[in-house]
């Protein structure tokens, strides 16, 4: 490509938040194709087909900025002077504007401006017309909310939506001290009254006994909707919904219809349906398919038991989906799906589009599905009240994406980039980068719609969570785009508005009074994490990373505004870094434990080396330590391996000791209350 037409393809992907060139995980600097530029930009939807379209392309998004009146999104800080940036042609200042807010709550608030009067911020002239930029003063002591902004100019009108929120985020209160806590993928955690897998009772369970043993919360992985049949995809991080659950985790015995269905009832006792759960019960790996299928037959027993009679029952559900119109259009997706046994990328023209018709689904279907989810959302508030009864309770995991195929990409297909998925860049782990499968959100089209989708999706988890892990939160900043058809390693970073996102996380944290981890491991920007502890974020320190980083120097603490551990979900286990880490590194962990006092001899021995970190852990500044569960048993099978696929357990593996085993494990126990003391202990700094 010609210098000058690359110049202007570099211009046009910055003026679409595309970037250039990136550093990868070795510092080098990596400058991105220009097919792959072009690609991406497609994706954007800037009108590029090829080379020959950059210099009309530019000139269009040049002056379509400029002629974007106002930013669809503005961000306003409580305390603080505020403005909107207002874009004029020259000669247009002539008249008042009418200004008029709708606050998210209140009365309509109108005013008049001058144009003329306002501060100039900047201008440019474009094919011979000028244009300028002017500072509007926003209404002081705007409270905290969703405002919508119109003004009122001589050639129509512009609107912005104000997020006026706090700088940071919410905080636990300074009595909470620091806290821990346990984890274990609700899938993997089995009971002698478990099914296929571990269910909401079950993890009511975890939490019970975790908070009587000093700690604070029980943590999972995500817990969301998923295809379990025809389509199928069972990992959690590719969910059909972030905004409703997955009824395999149901706990079936506590679902009130039991008492006055006689038919489920008989199908739970008959012998067949025990065998068959037994069966289930004890594999050692998920059978999502067979678990889902024996759970769904009374399910929908339940659900008919429930639909057949007026009740009280009936009428609570009825008022629910008049209240929650999304759940409908939800339910019926998913009868959909089942009827053609097809995710709806495979669906006819019409169906694709968004336009359902009685004929497209079973109306049975869609009363399950209405009926699961409302069961859902009950067997969540209460575990969800529960838990907050002494501490923050519950730690859930907020998804990056979502499934290509599921209900929320369908429902709001011009909020995707559907051409393009997000990834990672080639790293020491995958030399071939990784593509994750799932679209990326098209930055712009989230800001013009104010954010509702995702608003929506945050709250979905923030009423029932104490704390909660946001997935890759370098997503927030910019995100790995791989073009359709091209291989994991030639993608492109593009920006997202990362102040917004922010000042969206802070109001709604607040408003649910939740505490909020980024997962911000891997080659993160220290800008990234400086603006996560700016606006109250905490960062996630694992300790097997940060002493392979500074190995020589001795092992740092972890922050105060962090959350520890010893892995996550997509690591290995802590015996398996240790068995497979150079003897060398073994060797200057357990001579660092040893004189810090933690081992009483610097030995090769992974269960002592294991309760001295964790000891270490615990002593520190964190304010949040998490233990897995897994790792007090030696465990050395990961619950995933991020590159593989089918031919890996993935999203399958359960515990290989089981709630009745470890509940009452002495060692176990001593351990953890050896954690509770040292988290409970005066921090002396």
């Amino acid at each position: 490509m010609e210098e000058g037409v690359l110049r202007s393809l570099h211009q046009l992907a910055r003026l679409y938040g595309a970037i250039t060139e990136y550093r990868d995980f070795a510092g080098r600097p990596r400058q991105a194709p220009p097919h792959v530029l072009l690609a991406v930009l497609a994706a954007l939807g800037a009108p590029v087909a090829g080379p020959a379209d950059i210099p009309d392309a530019l000139r269009r998004r040049r002056q379509e900025l400029w002629q974007c009146r106002c930013e669809p999104v503005t961000v306003c800080r409580t305390g603080e002077d505020n403005h909107m940036e207002l874009r004029l042609e020259a000669g247009q200042s002539e008249g008042g504007i009418l200004c008029r807010l709708e606050p998210e709550y209140g009365e309509p608030q109108e005013w008049t401006i001058e144009p003329d009067r306002l501060a100039v911020a900047g201008n440019e002239t474009l094919e011979g017309v000028e244009y300028t930029r002017r500072q509007v003063p926003l209404p002081a002591g705007l409270p905290p909310g969703y405002h919508r902004l119109t003004l009122q100019l001589p050639e129509g009108y512009c609107a912005t939506t104000l997020i006026t929120a706090p700088d940071r985020a919410y905080d636990l209160p300074a009595d909470a001290g620091r806290i821990w806590g346990l984890f274990m993928p609700l899938y993997a955690l089995r009971s002698g009254r478990s099914w296929a897998a571990g269910d909401v009772a079950d993890l009511e369970k975890l939490l019970d006994w975790t908070q009587n043993l000093g700690g604070s919360l029980a943590g999972t992985l995500p817990l969301l909707a998923a295809f379990l049949d025809e389509p199928f995809d069972p990992s959690p991080y590719a969910p059909v919904s972030r905004m409703f659950w997955n009824e395999f985790y149901l706990d079936v015995t506590r679902i009130p219809e039991l008492e006055r269905c006689p038919p489920a009832r008989e199908l739970l006792n008959s012998p067949a349906f025990r065998a068959q759960m037994a069966a289930l019960r004890q594999a050692p790996l998920v059978d999502y398919r067979r678990g889902m299928e024996l759970k769904r037959r009374v399910l929908e027993l339940l659900a008919k038991c429930c639909y057949t009679a007026e009740s009280r029952r009936l009428s609570a559900l009825r008022q629910w989906v008049t209240e929650n119109p999304a759940a409908q259009n939800y339910a019926r997706f998913r009868a959909a799906v089942s009827r053609r046994r097809a995710d709806w990328t495979q669906w006819p023209l019409r169906m694709r589009g968004g336009d359902l018709q009685p004929d497209d689904y079973d109306p049975a279907v869609e009363r399950y599905h209405l009926y699961v989810q409302w069961t859902a959302r009950e067997q969540f508030r209460h575990l969800a009240a529960r838990a907050g009864e002494r501490g923050p309770g519950l730690y859930l995991d907020f998804p990056l994406g979502v499934h290509g195929g599921g209900y929320d990409v369908w429902r709001e297909q011009d909020l995707f980039a559907t051409t393009a998925a997000c990834g990672a860049p080639p790293d020491r782990l995958n030399a071939g980068g990784q593509n994750w499968g799932f679209p990326p959100l098209h930055p712009q089209r989230l800001r013009e719609q104010g954010y509702r989708y995702f608003i929506a999706c945050l709250r979905h988890h923030l009423v029932h969570a104490g704390i909660l892990r946001l997935d890759h939160i370098m997503g927030m900043h910019r995100l790995f785009w791989i073009p359709a058809g091209l291989p994991a390693s030639e993608g492109v970073y593009v920006r997202y508005p990362d102040k917004e996102f922010y000042a969206i996380l802070a109001l709604e944290s607040r408003r649910h009074q939740t505490l909020l981890v980024g997962e911000d491991l891997g080659t993160v920007p220290d800008t990234v994490r400086s603006s996560m502890d700016r606006h109250g974020l905490h960062r996630m320190y694992v300790l097997p990373f940060e002493f392979q980083r500074v190995r020589r120097q001795g092992l740092n603490q972890a922050p105060t505004g962090s959350l520890a551990s010893l892995n996550t979900h997509d690591m290995p286990t802590f015996t398996t870094f240790w068995r497979q880490s150079k003897p060398g590194i073994r060797f200057d962990l357990a001579r660092f434990l040893y004189r810090r006092g933690l081992l009483k001899a610097p030995r090769d021995n992974v269960q002592a080396i294991l309760h001295a970190c964790l000891k270490y852990l615990a002593a520190g500044r964190a304010r949040i330590v998490m233990i897995n569960l897994e790792d007090l048993w030696l465990e050395t099978a990961p619950q995933n391996i991020p590159g593989t696929g089918p031919e890996k357990p993935n999203w399958r593996r359960k515990a290989r000791r089981d709630w009745e085993a470890f509940s009452r494990a002495p060692g176990l126990l001593r351990i953890l209350g050896k954690i509770n003391r040292l988290r409970k202990r005066r921090l002396i700094m």
